[in-house]
């Protein structure tokens, strides 16, 4: 939720190219090429560029190979197939067994949206070592992120006074100053990106991703998709429920939610996920710094947001620890148990005057990097969501709807609340209130929810699995924290992830992992 090229200079220009084809489509005039029908030329990995987060090229692989990409075309827009194309950034890590024993390309999407998939996998590769055995391990960044026609909004500077805005107004001359924050981001996103922003929905990628079935040479959709990336599988199962093959989810999506509803789910879920780690810092056989009991680490969290909210704290210079920033920083350090340790020397730290720690995890949250460079993740998740969502929220809907955040929480739900305004004025209407990703006549799809999960909260499994219709969605539970189940590299988990994807054999449904 997650590098300088070593080319020799023929291999430079070729990029070059490539990469100008990548950002500005690859050519506006009609085209009477079959796409299905393209040839991918898959060369080592340069260093990620700056929309994808920038970076050094990814290590070689445990066994020496290297990780390779390549650029597929896709019609920028899928209701005029016959029009330009994009380019869409793969990358690659080949199967590292037995040719006869290769089933086909497994791809990934692990979530967002906005995140980069190029510089994605290579981060979390070490993980799908067993699903390499048999499968080349492919991921992409979907149309508008990163090398893939990237949606260009506002430039550092900007984003860094964006992300310092109060987001949790209190009065009447701070809401209007959230709104004209979020329609000044929104007018340069049209500003540089109008091409794009009508073309970014879910259904457009899932399109993207049965082309890029085809180029790769497989029969059937073999897939991964982690938190967004559930809801992109889904989606793609109801428009192409007989080319799914074998698929999980992790970390689900509740495709039947409207975005106020999942942003009030998330709420809940923020604050389940602060519950128990105050509940694991004070159980600990030495003294919590951060509280002596669980209820006093939270009130001690409450009153430090108030006071950022009056009075703001040395960050990183010149940079100041806002009550905005703060915020995401805990949320950011909540997504998985991990961070947990961050999140207690960032409190302390920040106790004590110290915003740093809290800053840096929020940095990471807003994929920003320590030059002060932003990815385009950020332009990337609000052009897609409001592609994807119909509802549009004022400032007055909000304000009726705040007492029922702050009851799920008194700590995430205002900062939750008030994100419902991210979409007015936004210069493409909605698609729809929520994802159709009803999908009969679909292979088995095992669905994999977490009870921790603060993201994804649990119940959207079920959700998902009901969804999906009768005799397709197959629920597997883990007791678990943090967001999503297959990386906390639970044996039951893992062992039941790999059996299907390997081996076709699907858990009992229900079964439950802890």
């Amino acid at each position: 939720m997650p590098k300088r090229s070593r080319l020799r200079a023929a291999a430079v220009t070729a990029t070059a190219l490539l990469l100008s084809c990548v950002v500005a489509g690859c050519g506006d005039e009609p085209r009477d090429e079959d796409l299905t029908a393209q040839q991918l030329s898959w060369k080592d990995c340069p260093a990620p560029a700056r929309s994808e987060g920038g970076g050094s090229a990814p290590s070689p692989l445990p066994d020496g190979d290297r990780w390779q990409c390549a650029t597929m075309k896709a019609p920028r827009d899928w209701d005029d197939p016959e029009g330009g194309t994009i380019g869409i950034a793969l990358i690659r890590a080949a199967a590292s067994g037995e040719e006869n024993d290769r089933i086909g390309s497994l791809i990934f999407n692990f979530g967002g949206p906005g995140g980069s998939g190029v510089s994605a996998l290579p981060a979390f590769g070490d993980e799908y070592t067993a699903l390499r055995t048999r499968y080349d391990l492919v991921s992409f960044d979907p149309r508008g992120v990163g090398r893939s026609a990237g949606v260009r909004c506002e430039n550092d500077r900007q984003l860094d006074a964006y992300f310092q805005q109060d987001s949790t107004p209190d009065d009447a001359a701070e809401r209007t100053a959230l709104l004209d924050h979020t329609k000044d981001f929104n007018a340069a996103c049209e500003k540089n990106s109008a091409k794009m922003l009508p073309n970014v929905r879910t259904t457009d990628a899932a399109r993207d991703m049965d082309l890029m079935r085809q180029v790769l040479g497989d029969d059937r959709l073999y897939y991964f998709g982690v938190s967004y990336g559930t809801e992109l599988g889904g989606v793609y199962a109801h428009l192409f429920p007989r080319h799914v093959g074998r698929a999980v989810f992790d970390a689900v999506v509740d495709p039947t939610q409207t975005s106020e509803q999942g942003s009030l789910g998330q709420a809940r879920g923020f604050q389940l996920a602060l519950d128990h780690f105050a509940e694991d810092c004070t159980s600990q056989s030495q003294d919590c710094p951060v509280g002596d009991t669980a209820q006093d680490v939270e009130d001690r969290v409450v009153r430090l947001l108030e006071s950022l909210d009056g009075k703001t704290i040395p960050g990183i210079f010149p940079r100041r620890l806002t009550q905005s920033a703060a915020t995401n920083g805990i949320v950011q350090s909540l997504y998985s148990k991990d961070f947990w340790e961050y999140l207690t020397e960032g409190l302390e730290q920040a106790y004590a005057g110290d915003g740093k720690i809290l800053m840096l995890l929020s940095d990471l949250m807003n994929g920003r990097n320590e030059n002060g460079e932003y990815s385009n993740m950020t332009a990337a998740n609000v052009s897609i969501n409001c592609a994807d969502d119909r509802p549009r929220y004022s400032l007055a809907q909000v304000q009726r709807k705040l007492p029922e955040f702050r009851a799920a929480s008194g700590v995430f739900g205002d900062f939750l609340a008030w994100g419902l305004v991210s979409c007015t004025d936004w210069p493409v209407p909605g698609a729809a209130g929520h994802p159709d990703v009803s999908a009969p006549g679909s292979a088995p799809i095992l669905v994999v929810g977490n009870t921790g999960d603060p993201a994804t909260p649990y119940e959207g499994a079920r959700k998902m699995v009901e969804a999906l219709g009768p005799g397709v969605g197959v629920e597997l539970t883990y007791k678990g924290q943090g967001h999503g189940a297959y990386g906390s590299k639970n044996t039951c988990v893992q062992t039941a992830v790999n059996g299907y994807l390997l081996n076709g054999k699907l858990p009992a449904a229900g079964t439950v992992c802890s």
